[in-house]
């Protein structure tokens, strides 16, 4: 903005100086057309008429005719209105001063005339070459001022031309100043324009490989404008997101250790037994050490295979093999593979379910997997003599089905990152209860696929109820 104002305040400048040389131009144009021109043209018209008058004096003179008298009266008028209005438009002192003269040169010429001209008509003896003599000095007096004010005239109109050609040769000279300085101002703001973005832009390329060095520390705080500050904003907050991406990392390969190290301790200390027959000859104990072999196996397993399916998913490689199949069928089914832990736990499992429930096209197993990791969840995290109830309703064109539980809740601030990968790890409030944080991340990504929606509404302390929405 500030290089485009340097710019613009000049432009507006030399605009406003050519618009005062266009008012100039055009003022003395018109000076020279409405006035000049004018009283050139009526100093032309006195002339003439005066010496109209003085050819009708004459001929009264020899004739004695009384037309020639009026004639003479006549021109008379339009000498005085020619005077007058010569006057009026006169622009300076000099050539009124010149007009007066005339006029009181035209004024003796009448009188000297009009005094004759009785002499004339009464037929009385008068010294006719001495009026000769006076009107003609009055004439030639008459037509001398005129002749002066006409080249006087002449001159001033000439003095505005020649100052007219100084003021457009001024014009031009400032107008090829105005565009260099244009030029090197435009330069100015580019270099400055360009820096301002560029100098940014070098601070986040060294930060950008800092980043691929490993570094993911923020707080870039560059002064840039707007556009770049925004991109700023948003650089810092990728580093923010990356290095919580390098801690869930971390996070996850500290739950990997620890995940794998108990199971694949007994899977060692029992193998160990059983090898060096310290397990004596009781076959009962043998059982124990296998059957705790045969458990940490599965958990082994089946963290991989969550591992494996997720990694399918995010990769969009999971294939649905869909049919139609009844919701009820499998929300009952999933229920009963839980109900041992949740005798256990003594925890009481409802399930409402209406009978017009629409069937839907889905893939079983994968939402029989989605409903086993969601109800095993409500009742994983419902301490004992808690309640855990599935419904399902229809709604239109889809099915709502929800799984809420008594348990502790689940905070705000981990409502929007539960069904991220690796996430239970990371929460404290959850530290105690095992988990690999994969679970929720695997049912998102399964509902996802068949077109529909999660999400889960909980507070602390009051429960927690995950719900998802398939389309029929």
């Amino acid at each position: 903005m500030i290089g485009y104002l340097v710019l613009f305040i000049p432009m507006v400048g030399v605009s406003a100086y050519t618009f005062s040389q266009f008012a100039l131009f055009r003022g003395v144009t018109d000076d020279i057309l409405q006035i000049d021109n004018r009283m050139i043209d009526l100093v032309q018209k006195i002339s003439d008429s005066i010496l109209t008058q003085t050819g009708f004096e004459r001929k009264y003179i020899i004739t004695k005719d009384q037309e020639f008298i009026h004639q003479f009266s006549v021109v008379e008028a339009d000498v005085h209105a020619q005077i007058d209005q010569a006057i009026s438009i006169a622009h300076n002192t000099r050539q009124k001063e010149m007009l007066i003269r005339i006029r009181d040169w035209y004024a003796r010429y009448k009188s000297i005339f009009k005094e004759e001209a009785v002499f004339v008509e009464n037929n009385q003896p008068y010294f006719q070459d001495g009026y000769k003599e006076e009107k003609e000095e009055t004439v030639n007096g008459i037509l001398l001022e005129l002749k002066s004010l006409k080249l006087y005239i002449e001159r001033d109109t000439y003095d505005k031309v020649k100052r007219l050609g100084e003021s457009v040769s001024r014009a031009n000279q400032i107008a090829i100043v105005m565009a260099v300085g244009f030029i090197l101002l435009g330069i100015a703001a580019t270099i400055f324009t360009t820096r301002s973005i560029t100098i940014p832009l070098s601070f986040m390329r060294k930060k950008t490989k800092q980043i691929a060095g490993g570094d993911f520390e923020c707080g870039l705080d560059l002064s840039s404008p707007p556009e770049i500050g925004e991109l700023v904003q948003d650089f810092n907050l990728m580093c923010n997101r990356l290095k919580a991406m390098d801690k869930m990392k971390s996070d996850f390969f500290s739950l990997m250790a620890h995940e794998l190290r108990t199971p694949l301790a007994s899977i060692r200390e029992g193998t160990n037994i059983l090898l060096y027959h310290q397990g004596g000859g009781i076959e009962e104990k043998q059982n124990e050490i296998l059957r705790i072999i045969a458990e940490e196996s599965n958990r082994l397993t089946d963290l991989v295979n969550s591992l494996l399916d997720l990694s399918k998913m995010e990769a969009g490689m999971m294939a649905l093999s869909l049919e139609k199949t009844d919701i009820g069928y499998l929300i009952h089914q999933s229920v009963s593979g839980m109900q041992p832990l949740a005798m256990t736990k003594k925890i009481n499992i409802s399930v409402i379910i209406p009978p017009d429930l629409p069937a839907l096209k889905v893939d079983k197993e994968r939402i029989l997997q989605a409903l086993r990791n969601l109800i095993g969840n409500a009742v994983k995290f419902t301490p004992r003599g808690g309640q855990v109830t599935i419904c399902a309703q229809s709604l239109e064109g889809s099915v709502k089905i929800s799984v809420s539980d008594t348990g502790p809740g689940i905070a705000q601030e981990d409502i929007n990152v539960i069904f991220d990968k690796f996430q239970q790890g990371a929460m404290t409030s959850y530290s105690k209860i095992k988990g690999t944080g994969l679970g929720l991340a695997i049912v998102k990504h399964i509902i996802i696929a068949h077109g529909g929606k999660i999400w889960v509404e909980s507070e602390i302390g009051q429960g927690s109820i995950f719900i998802f929405v398939l389309p029929a």
